[in-house]
């Protein structure tokens, strides 16, 4: 990074740990950080709508959906996380693989299943072997957000199905007294009011999905916990320009203030949109905010 650097032998005090907090390694650690928070962006909205389609699927008078939705929630919410996350990966690459190879090598006459090996034709592996290495780990972190997507959808699914049907039956009565559709009951009614019920239930999975994205370093997609490992354990001379003793426990403090910091700023998030959804609700806030402003 900085001309001075190019002999780390020779340096020692703050010019020796600005080069050493420069090195390429470190800018992926540091990048690390904006893997995470992308995780954290896409896999929210994800894992909401798959929420919201396990929910609207469990509360389907269509008995096969609602089987269906119910099955999704429980299924996953009684699987442990990290062995879904162990496994499912495995079994999702594996399942694009096959469709992939019945549509390219329809000719392939060998068993896929050989042993403990899966194996199909060359064009059919996901990414190519000769595609670059940015393919690759983007390949990686769309099964993660997707896997990420599914657990945590279940347990929004769960925690909508029961916003749902904390909206007092009363108010769809009167809408479907007044000529309103099952549907439009549901979309003008139940849907506008259950997310203040929801939002504390939704609040807590955003931290167990913000606690949770350590489990990157399972996926295979190299996040802060996997760089603060590796940049954190003792290097010696012969395999490191920077040696220095085992600092796992500097790098690993320096997680726990950014995850610290981050769950702060979501709580004081969370809490300002609860406000702003209670007002005019007929909740415990709602009617403690109108008191309030009486």
């Amino acid at each position: 990074m900085f001309s001075f650097c190019t002999d780390p032998a020779t340096l020692d005090g703050l010019a020796w740990l600005g080069c050493y907090l420069t090195t390429g390694k470190h800018f992926a650690f540091y990048g690390a950080f904006g893997t995470v928070l992308i995780l954290l962006a896409v896999t929210a909205p994800s894992a909401l709508a798959f929420g919201l389609g396990g929910a609207m699927a469990a509360r389907s008078r269509i008995a096969p959906l609602r089987w269906l939705g119910k099955g999704y929630i429980a299924v996953v919410r009684g699987v442990p996380d990290i062995a879904f996350f162990l496994f499912f990966v495995i079994a999702l690459d594996q399942a694009f693989e096959w469709i992939r190879h019945q549509v390219k090598c329809p000719e392939w006459d060998e068993p896929i299943r050989q042993g403990t090996d899966f194996i199909v034709c060359q064009s059919a592996k996901l990414p190519l072997g000769n595609a670059p290495q940015w393919v690759h780990e983007g390949y990686g972190f769309a099964l993660a957000v997707l896997t990420f997507a599914i657990v945590f959808g279940a347990f929004a699914a769960n925690v909508l199905y029961g916003a749902m049907r904390a909206v007092p039956r009363a108010q769809v009565e009167t809408a479907e007294a007044y000529g309103m559709s099952r549907s439009q009951a549901f979309r003008r009614v139940i849907l506008p009011q259950m997310w203040v019920y929801a939002l504390p239930g939704l609040g807590n999975l955003w931290m167990v999905l913000i606690k949770a994205t350590p489990l990157l370093f399972l996926l295979g997609v190299e996040d802060i916990v996997y760089w603060a490992r590796e940049l954190g354990a003792a290097k010696t001379p012969r395999f490191s320009d920077y040696p220095h003793g085992d600092w796992r426990i500097w790098y690993f403090s320096a997680l726990l203030v950014f995850y610290l910091a981050f769950t702060r700023v979501s709580e004081i998030m969370i809490t300002r949109l609860t406000r702003r959804l209670s007002r005019g609700q007929a909740t415990a806030a709602g009617e403690a905010m109108r008191k309030a402003g009486a």
